[in-house]
């Protein structure tokens, strides 16, 4: 079925995944779970360790096979589309993983062309000005393209990733803990990008996370994992009032007092 997906109708969900079951073994690490990604939300996506984060995205974005459920994109059946048509789709999402996931022979600038050599058909001239300008979006200085990643400190390993994420001109941003590794004001810094990113580009952001402060600062809706699923979504509101001994503990514990005492400190520092 050959699609131009950038026609595809985009209002509503631009992600919905129902009854995704993902597991190894014997266990299913999910089971049953529904999520949806909004057009131009950020949605922040948390749980205790080992409630299946990453593995959530991961399937979503076909990393790891499914045992169950259906995934849509931009009001798709992911699994219905040919090969072609798949391939398009998966050109408008864009994918920061935890660890930046550089290659680490190839130059900053390099790196963020590898999308580029694998998709589009530009010169070498058009790549090399494409980076530059990616790698100035995402608040690299102009000599970072050409170091090496073992060459850069952990946040500007992160801003890097994000160049090569953000080099396709995706619809959707996946982020794999995003801030993990970072210092306050680094993360903080961090947040504002994405934040500001989103505005101008359009983006939606999905974005596993155990960073209270993203929560706080960056995400427009909160999904709780637990239980294999989802139990929990809404805003920020509705996540404090939820009555789990998780989400009061990780929500109204000594941690989040401390964010919310920052929070009102960077509040009054921009008045």
């Amino acid at each position: 079925m050959a699609i131009n997906p950038r026609a595809i109708k985009t209002t509503g969900y631009l992600l919905e995944a129902q009854g995704l079951t993902v597991g190894f073994g014997p266990v299913n690490i999910i089971e049953n779970l529904d999520i949806q990604l909004k057009r131009s939300e950020i949605l922040g996506v948390v749980g205790p360790s080992g409630t299946g984060k990453s593995v959530m995205m991961r399937a979503l974005i076909g990393l790891l096979p499914r045992r169950g459920g259906r995934i849509r994109y931009f009001g798709r059946d992911i699994d219905k589309l040919s090969l072609s048509a798949r391939r398009k789709v998966e050109r408008r999402w864009g994918v920061l993983f935890q660890h930046g996931a550089l290659f680490s022979s190839l130059t900053v600038k390099e790196n963020v062309q590898v999308p580029m050599r694998e998709h589009m058909d530009i010169s070498q001239e058009l790549m090399d000005e494409l980076a530059e300008l990616t790698l100035s979006m995402v608040g690299l200085a102009p000599n970072a393209g050409a170091k090496l990643p073992s060459e850069l400190s952990g946040g500007m390993i992160k801003r890097a990733a994000l160049a090569r994420a953000l080099a396709l001109n995706p619809d959707i941003l996946f982020l794999d803990e995003p801030t993990s590794g970072l210092d306050p004001v680094g993360a903080a810094e961090f947040d504002e990008l994405i934040t500001s990113l989103k505005e101008t580009l359009g983006l939606s952001v999905f974005m596993v996370t155990h960073d209270l402060g993203s929560l706080y600062r960056a995400c427009t809706r909160i999904a709780v994992l637990g239980g294999k699923k989802v139990m929990v979504e809404g805003d920020l509101d509705t996540i404090l009032a939820y009555d789990d001994p998780w989400v009061q503990s990780y929500f109204h514990g000594n941690r989040a007092q401390t964010v919310q005492v920052q929070m009102a400190e960077e509040d009054k520092a921009l008045v």
